[in-house]
């Protein structure tokens, strides 16, 4: 028994002489009570924030540092002329340049209270749900911006350098007055007229992407013919049944989402952003675009961050933010297609 010594809970096998509010709640400790919860925390949040996250990755993205806005530089094409002898080659045939630039939006951020006896009930669980929704909200959030922002790229008709070709409109149409929103046939005939409308503004085949409602993409896979569905995930009945069948038409890869702006109409600014994400998408219907259409550039990735040891002493629980800073804008046109349905 005399070996035996009195530890505050979440101490142990530290050093009971420096008995602090922080000892065991050290945020960077290894070996503190909560150490593996934020670790944790910190993961499920990111991993949440990935999976949900459709639009990262299909535009231009850039990192911004040192700075509150970044700048895209656009070169046109040149022309190819014959040669008169004796004529000197003067390099007089210089590409048409142009640029955009995009600003980066306040800070975006999610966060919740835990409150230390709920989170003694729960444990892990809680934090893991809440992880989830955090992420969840930064993605969306993510995606909501750029979707938009792709939209106004394919009706800005002119593109920044002069003689380049500008976004363009798909009407899907209507039947009996009811728009084509949902209609598998017109979606799949929206395709092909957009890979052709790509094709004849040499739009690069690579790296394509089309994104439609989930109720737009389950319609496709239910009434069109089979041979639009993926046949990697085997069979065609198996893939109908999985629903994950769907992966191209027209060579343009094919993801679903409930964060286009269908139906919506967004007039004015909200607090916070600094560039236009402002327009009428009331007859929305989805997006066909190559990556070069839209661009974001990230300030601070998904990050989370908790409160220290004193805050939670004063209130008995822990403040978890899940933050972000983005701004996204408009780049090439010509690689923007909108879907309508009027």
């Amino acid at each position: 028994m005399s070996d035996s010594v009195i530890t505050p809970i979440g101490s142990i096998n530290q050093n009971p002489s420096s008995i602090g509010l922080s000892t065991g709640y050290n945020d960077g400790s290894t070996t503190g009570k909560y150490a593996t919860y934020l670790k944790l925390f910190s993961g499920e949040m990111i991993k949440a924030y990935e999976s949900a996250c459709i639009a990262k990755g299909t535009v231009q993205n850039r990192t911004l540092r040192n700075g509150k806005s970044l700048q895209f530089i656009f070169t046109g094409r040149m022309d190819a002329a014959y040669h008169t002898p004796g004529t000197p080659i003067l390099g007089s045939g210089d590409p048409p340049v142009a640029e955009k630039t995009i600003i980066m939006d306040d800070l975006l951020v999610s966060s919740a209270f835990l409150y230390d006896l709920d989170e003694t009930l729960a444990h892990y669980s809680l934090r893991s749900e809440i992880s989830a929704k955090i992420g969840h909200a930064l993605a969306e959030a993510y995606d909501k911006k750029i979707f938009r922002m792709i939209a106004k790229s394919a009706r800005e008709t002119s593109s920044p350098v002069t003689g380049e070709p500008g976004g363009a409109q798909i009407n899907l149409g209507t039947t009996g007055g009811v728009p084509n929103t949902n209609d598998a046939q017109a979606l799949v005939d929206g395709f092909f007229e957009a890979a052709a409308l790509l094709d004849e503004k040499n739009v690069p085949s690579e790296g394509r992407f089309a994104v439609l409602s989930p109720r737009q993409y389950y319609a496709l896979i239910s009434s069109v013919d089979t041979n639009i569905l993926n046949r990697d995930y085997g069979n065609s009945q198996g893939s109908m049944n999985s629903g994950d069948g769907l992966y191209e038409i027209a060579g343009i890869s094919i993801k679903k989402s409930n964060n286009l702006p269908i139906g919506e109409n967004h007039p004015s600014a909200v607090p916070g952003e600094n560039n236009n994400y402002t327009g009428d998408f009331t007859n929305h219907a989805g997006l066909i675009y190559m990556r070069d259409a839209a661009a974001v550039v990230e300030g601070i990735g998904p990050q989370v961050q908790t409160t220290g040891s004193d805050v939670k002493t004063m209130y008995q629980g822990d403040v978890i933010v899940g933050r972000l800073a983005m701004g996204a804008g408009t780049l090439n046109p010509a690689a923007a297609i909108e879907l309508v349905a009027q």
